[in-house]
């Protein structure tokens, strides 16, 4: 079985003004007030599980790694589960079910041998998550 896993951020009112935590729904991406969820699916789209609600400020593998999943993919059924560069680091917690696109291992002066097959890697990696993208992007 295959899993997709993504984390999006809901739009939400600023909290009241005096509230200790108030920055903590400022992410760094939009600057909007928002919480972070994420949600895993099938490879239909459907969704399997999703996560409570958090701060917005926290990122992706964070957020994965308090809200549960982590601990169920590492002591639950094979699956695989494709993730987003955000997740990168969850693969080794989760005995490898979690796969994420490829690392860049030439920071500079990369081949054009390796872009071509970097690149190539990566646009397959993202069409096999396509459905839970664009199931997240409708919030």
């Amino acid at each position: 079985m295959t899993g997709i896993v993504d984390g999006t951020e809901i739009r939400v009112r600023r909290p009241a003004a005096g509230r200790t935590d108030r920055d903590t729904f400022v992410p760094g991406e939009n600057k909007q007030n928002a919480v972070r969820t994420m949600a895993v699916t099938d490879g239909e789209g459907r969704v399997l599980w999703c996560s409570p609600a958090g701060p917005a400020s926290c990122a992706d593998i964070t957020h994965a790694r308090q809200s549960g999943p982590v601990g169920l993919l590492a002591d639950g059924p094979a699956v695989e589960i494709l993730a987003g560069a955000g997740y990168q680091g969850l693969g080794a917690q989760t005995g490898g079910r979690v796969v994420t696109p490829p690392h860049r291992t030439f920071k500079k002066n990369a081949p054009d041998w390796y872009e071509e097959i970097h690149a190539r890697q990566r646009k397959a990696h993202s069409s096999r998550r396509i459905r839970v993208e664009h199931g997240t992007s409708l919030t």
